[in-house]
């Protein structure tokens, strides 16, 4: 697998020192400009509410200054429910990175939590503004495979992965190596969907070497099947979660279409057994039953059972079960 690695330079921390004094030294506009000169594929910024670091004024000035600069990325990260998209609408810079981010928190140390639905409703219209300006929609996300289908379905064109894990785990070669198979795993689910995939946080040139490259390499082919069954996971459990039996349709017809496409044997097999029963699956969207909470209960019970060490009072037991589960019997 051959890839190229582009540079975007965070000026952040020049305009942190320029903030110091008051007589706007070091200019953050001119060492964007030595990266630029450098070699650097883009810069980035990430203006937030206090203005800490990068201002308003900062934003428009690097904006001006990449229109001198074509083919080179202009990258604006920040939470798009505080001041980010104003930003946004205003310069259209090349690429814009959604962060979770407080408007009080020190950096950024979490990536979206795609799981939860109701983060994917309120990120969805704000990512489908950025692409009606004709800007690349990047979401700041943690080395989780099983997110990364989230990430394309809401419309991102690209993951950042959170790298600081990584670059913390860097001096101890044992905790160093789960922290690549995570984020080969990550890359991985990200480009299976079609997501481009940037990295940021901590790395430098020590923890970024040819033999982590090359290491990396190894991992992303090894951890291709892997990444590609977490994708499958999600997305079958999606059919039966449909408001409607055309939806489920689809998403069964778009599940089994990957699966099969997938060429992993495995897989292949366990979606032509499941085609069988398709008509059931389906009927979940109009006839929602589970057995969920008799599950749940019979869990709960087992617990009980297991802390009772071998000692035997069936009587004990009962009430023991009553009092975890109180209200009217039926």
């Amino acid at each position: 697998m051959n890839t190229t690695t582009q540079l975007s330079v965070n000026v952040n921390k020049v305009a942190l020192v320029r903030n110091k004094r008051h007589l706007g030294i070091p200019s953050v506009t001119r060492a964007a400009e030595l990266c630029l000169q450098a070699g650097a594929h883009g810069i980035t910024v990430h203006p937030r509410p206090d203005e800490r670091h990068i201002r308003a004024a900062d934003v428009r000035e690097l904006a001006a200054l990449m229109k001198q600069w074509p083919g080179r990325e202009y990258n604006i990260e920040g939470n798009p429910t505080q001041n980010l998209m104003a930003f946004i609408r205003e310069v259209r810079p090349q690429q814009a990175t959604f962060v979770p981010d407080s408007e009080d928190q020190f950096t950024s140390d979490h990536g979206w939590d795609l799981a939860d639905a109701a983060v994917r409703e309120r990120l969805r219209p704000l990512i489908e503004e950025c692409r009606a300006l004709a800007v690349r929609v990047s979401l700041f996300m943690d080395p989780s495979p099983e997110l990364m289908v989230w990430a394309n379905e809401v419309g991102a064109d690209r993951v950042e992965l959170y790298t600081e894990p990584y670059a913390a785990a860097w001096a101890d070669p044992a905790a160093r190596q789960p922290q690549l198979i995570a984020y080969a795993g990550a890359a991985q689910a990200a480009l299976s969907v079609g997501l481009g995939v940037n990295a940021g946080h901590d790395l430098n040139r020590d923890n970024l070497g040819d033999e982590q490259a090359v290491k990396l390499e190894e991992l992303l082919a090894a951890n291709a099947p892997l990444a590609t069954v977490y994708l499958l996971k999600t997305a079958i459990k999606e059919i039966w979660f449909a408001p409607n039996v055309r939806e489920g349709a689809r998403r069964w017809k778009d599940w089994y279409r990957l699966t099969i496409d997938s060429g992993i044997a495995p897989a292949i097999a366990f979606a032509k057994r499941l085609r069988k029963y398709l008509r059931g699956i389906l009927a979940s969207a109009i006839f929602p039953l589970n057995t969920s909470v008799l599950e749940g209960v019979n869990n709960r019970i087992k617990v009980i059972k297991r802390m009772a060490y071998g000692f035997r009072d069936s009587a004990y037991f009962f009430l023991k079960i009553k009092a975890a589960f109180p209200g009217k019997a039926r």
